[in-house]
């Protein structure tokens, strides 16, 4: 009865030992999955390097698409192409819009100037009456110059070169350095646009 005891014992033994953990089974299982899609994969591109019916389907593919992307490109550089076109011609109607609307203004403010001009040569009178008729019309130009927003350069002072235009120079002890002396044509400006320079002879 003791051998049977001691048997048995061994036989218990053998099979704990024989018992393997699960971690170790599961990780076999899982090296074992990964290999055979690594080999899946391999094979598939295996027979996509071995097809060439495929390779052609696949640069056909490709070559649709750049082809579309290539399409819809065009189109869009027609479009602003033609945006552009619209925009500078609708600016360029916009500008002579408005330099006729300029011109349109200035006009109707020297149109009276013109009248009393052709009234005067067509007046008898002696030389007072044509002085006086000058002076009239004079001042109906300034009138229309302020209207305009236009107004004469000062030529008194020192020379500026940003306003005057210097045509002659000349020394003279009674004037200061860069003097203006004399004015030989006015000058107009408006704002800070000048028309026309003062045309004057400077001193020293």
């Amino acid at each position: 009865m003791e051998d049977n005891k001691e048997f048995k014992e061994e036989v218990v033994d053998d099979t704990k030992n024989c018992e393997a953990p699960e971690e170790v089974l599961e990780e076999e299982i899982s090296e074992e999955t990964n290999e055979d899609q690594i080999e899946g994969e391999k094979e598939e591109e295996n027979e996509e390097e071995a097809n060439p019916l495929k390779i052609m389907r696949k640069i056909k593919d490709e070559n649709k698409k750049l082809s579309n992307e290539n399409e819809a490109l065009k189109d869009r550089l027609l479009r602003l192409t033609a945006e552009y076109e619209n925009y500078r011609k609708r600016t360029a109607k916009e500008k002579e819009g408005i330099y006729t609307d300029a011109c349109t203004d200035v006009l109707k403010e020297m149109l009276p100037v013109l009248d009393n001009l052709e009234r005067a040569l067509l007046a008898d009178g002696n030389i007072d009456d044509v002085k006086k008729g000058i002076e009239m019309t004079i001042k109906g130009v300034s009138g229309s110059f302020e209207k305009l927003g236009v107004e004469e350069i000062e030529a008194s002072g020192e020379f500026d070169p940003n306003l005057h235009q210097a045509v002659m120079h000349i020394e003279d002890e009674s004037l200061g350095a860069n003097a203006i002396a004399e004015v030989f044509q006015k000058g107009y400006k408006r704002g800070d646009k000048v028309i026309r320079y003062t045309v004057v002879k400077v001193a020293n």
